[in-house]
């Protein structure tokens, strides 16, 4: 396991109670380490992205403060929560001005995927999308971990209650 320092966490959600920010946050916390900075989508909203709105006004500073946050961690915890098969549009919103800062946002660093639904595929078709995707912007993906099912297989005081789950998530967890 690489020695992290810093790790930045979010749920790729605007829900306050976003079950996939308690699955990133559950992640973190297993690396045991005191700087993890959680972020809320909600505190980085930035004007619906359009290259008209650009023109008029730049760039949100919201985008330039993310993407200078992404510059200084060594590690990006992103868990996904999925609308219709794709990212939900204020992640998507934001994901977008932050690429004009720089098309290559993620900038190298270290990125681990995750998702989880109420449902049986727990987000996995997210995932394979930003699998694909993210390496582009500069993510360098070092693994991918979807949990199905949330009411049943995760606890607030217990995280994961699934032994298998659990397990695929700290080997992968003590891979980075």
């Amino acid at each position: 396991m690489t020695k992290l320092k810093r790790i930045i966490v979010f749920g790729a959600s605007s829900s306050r109670n976003s079950i996939n920010i308690q699955l990133a946050i559950y992640a973190a916390r297993q690396y045991k380490i005191p700087s993890v900075e959680i972020f809320d989508l909600n505190d980085f909203e930035m004007p619906i992205f359009s290259v008209d709105v650009e023109a008029t006004s730049g760039i949100p500073e919201k985008a330039h403060e993310l993407y200078f946050k992404f510059g200084n961690t060594d590690l990006i915890i992103i868990s996904f929560t999925e609308n219709d098969g794709e990212y939900i549009a204020a992640f998507n919103n934001i994901f977008e001005w932050t690429s004009r800062v720089d098309s290559k946002l993620f900038q190298g660093k270290p990125t681990l995927l995750l998702a989880t639904s109420t449902g049986a595929f727990g987000g996995s078709s997210l995932i394979e999308i930003a699998k694909n995707r993210f390496p582009d912007q500069g993510a360098a993906i070092k693994g991918s971990f979807y949990l199905p099912n949330f009411y049943q297989n995760f606890d607030d005081d217990f995280g994961i209650l699934n032994e298998e789950y659990k397990n695929q998530l700290l080997d992968l967890i003590k891979s980075i």
